[in-house]
């Protein structure tokens, strides 16, 4: 017999705690401006790669947002993040939603516009 406080709840086990995608660097030096028009690209398209609508701005919003509201963001929208840098997500039925890292951090050859 085990302790009983020794097991985890299934769902506890696919909960993973966010963090900042690891260090990246885009091929080219690229502005702020250029970013952020590859972010709203995506964005724009990204219900065409399937998935729930819902899903992708719940995604979107957590992207945007500091760590601790991201989580809160997943969480609450039932995506099952398997990648803690939220690169690879999946809703509750299964839905696979790839995220960039472009979309989710800044890269480290940004440049400053001045």
């Amino acid at each position: 017999m085990g302790c009983s406080g020794s097991t985890q709840n299934k769902a506890e086990e696919n909960i993973k705690k966010l963090r900042k995608p690891k260090a990246w660097k885009h091929p080219q030096p690229i502005t702020r401006t250029e970013l952020q028009q590859l972010r709203d690209e995506f964005w724009d398209t990204a219900p065409h790669y399937g998935g729930q609508k819902e899903i992708w701005d719940a995604l979107r919003a957590a992207a945007e947002a500091d760590l601790n509201l991201a989580q809160a963001i997943v969480d609450s929208a039932g995506v099952i993040v398997t990648s803690a840098d939220m690169t690879i997500c999946y809703d509750e039925r299964g839905a696979k939603y790839e995220l960039p890292k472009y979309v989710l951090s800044d890269p480290a050859n940004l440049i400053r516009e001045s």
